[in-house]
């Protein structure tokens, strides 16, 4: 089992446990496992600069090159390295509070690396075996500051331009301070979108929100969208790999229901995650579509797609793969595609309602990481029994069960924070809550 790696990378409390020893040592055993030009790049966080200079440092004491991309998005770094580079490092806990910070590592088309090369780094790091090269051997250091235009202009050829200036929008971006500041909003204003910017200036304390956009988090987007009479709002997390909806009455676009729509326009091959909602796999079939689930976790996603040749991944949590243009999810290509979809079949609102709706609920329970797997266990093998009806189960990631009506419960270990994750979906209110009150009574008590 690994011990560092989570679903993507690897968090910590930066300076705390992600201390820059820690950093280095991490990825001096990425770099002892890896040949060629590293482009690394990292988000806004006040920790970003320190604990870059140390992975920089490590890289090169392995005999990499390195490419120092500077403080941009997440998907930009995956861009410029499918595009250019052999593998690259980024600096950024996502999503997570502003005290956090993860080191992320990709392979040459941009993707997480696989489970494998992680089990790797980690005996490197235990066994504090890294291979440092002779003197004369030493990487080199050089900069890519043109990446974001370059990034910003492919993006442009990928959608339909014309449509989207035609449909001359007001748009309110929340970058939340973090790294798609540098490029969504300029974005939307090239389109001929009329922007209003929210928490769009860099700064590492997230002094607007925290990264995490959830309806809670977006109460102030929520308001102004509705105020201004805008036609939609788009939201990210600290790195931008995520993107998040809120539609032209001021309402948080269910992070389902935003799934089904954007694999609605897609259609064929769909591919999600296991905590996706059964309206998705209703509303596709009325297109002629087919979803494939697998495990939670981004890298999963794009191994399915390739896999499966799909058109479109996603995961009900802002986290969205467009295989025509990246493998990796793209919040800031997502939501030129959302404008897109939305000024041909517009408004949000009405696509988002013409989605069916479901009783959810989401839930998570401490948990520390020492215990998941005792704990996931306990769940496999005891939680079956507390039903009386049929039931089907699904290990795929975790424990699903899944009812005669419908209804389902999953219960899986969070990658990224001590928790364990409860998702439900029930066609009743009573049922969804008789199912979360069944299950965080189970685990409150085996935990």
């Amino acid at each position: 089992m690994k011990k560092l790696f989570g679903t993507f990378g690897v968090r910590r409390i930066a300076n705390k446990q992600l201390t820059p020893e820690f950093a280095s040592r991490l990825s001096a055993a990425f770099g002892s496992l890896t040949d060629g030009k590293i482009a690394v790049g990292g988000d806004t966080r006040t920790s970003t600069p320190m604990i870059k200079h140390a992975v920089i440092a490590s890289l090169l004491s392995t005999g990499c090159d390195v490419v120092d991309l500077g403080i941009l998005p997440t998907p930009t770094v995956q861009y410029a390295v499918r595009k250019y580079y052999d593998a690259g490092v980024i600096i950024t806990a996502s999503h997570n509070p502003p005290q956090y910070n993860g080191i992320k590592f990709v392979d040459e088309h941009g993707i997480g690396i696989k489970e494998e090369l992680e089990e790797k780094i980690e005996k490197i790091f235990f066994e504090e075996k890294a291979e440092r090269v002779p003197w004369d051997r030493i990487g080199s250091t050089t900069k890519n500051r043109k990446i974001i235009r370059e990034y910003i202009d492919e993006i442009i050829k990928r959608v339909d331009a014309d449509i989207i200036r035609e449909a001359n929008f007001t748009v309110v971006v929340d970058c939340g301070s973090g790294a798609g500041s540098y490029t969504t909003p300029y974005l939307l204003r090239e389109l001929g979108c009329e922007v209003l910017s929210l928490n769009c200036q860099p700064d590492g304390f997230f002094p607007g929100r925290d990264p995490e956009p959830t309806p809670k988090n977006l109460k102030n987007l929520m308001d102004i969208v509705k105020v201004s009479k805008a036609d939609l709002g788009i939201a990210h997390d600290g790195d931008a790999d995520r993107m998040v909806a809120v539609d032209e009455k001021g309402r948080f676009a269910d992070f389902d229901k935003l799934l089904t729509l954007i694999a609605k326009e897609k259609g064929g091959k769909i591919i999600t995650t296991v905590d996706a909602s059964i309206s998705l796999d209703e509303c596709l079939k009325e297109v002629g579509g087919e979803v494939i689930r697998t495990k939670v976790g981004d890298v999963h996603v794009a191994e399915a797609l390739i896999k499966e040749g799909g058109t479109f991944g996603g995961e009900p949590s802002g986290t969205w793969l467009h295989p025509e243009f990246s493998l990796s999810p793209d919040g800031i290509f997502s939501a030129l595609k959302l404008v897109e979809i939305v000024s041909k079949e517009g408004p949000l609102s009405r696509l988002l309602d013409e989605i069916p709706s479901y009783y959810n609920i989401r839930d998570k329970i401490p948990c520390p990481d020492t215990k998941k797997d005792n704990v996931m266990e306990k769940v496999k093998q005891q939680l079956p029994k507390q039903f009386t009806e049929k039931i089907q189960i699904d290990n795929i990631d975790g424990v699903r069960i899944s009812l005669e009506d419908g209804s389902w419960v999953l219960i899986r270990p969070s990658g990224t924070e001590p928790y364990i994750r409860v998702r439900i979906e029930a066609k009743k209110e009573k049922t969804a809550k008789k199912l979360h009150n069944m299950s965080r009574s189970f685990l409150e008590k085996i935990i």
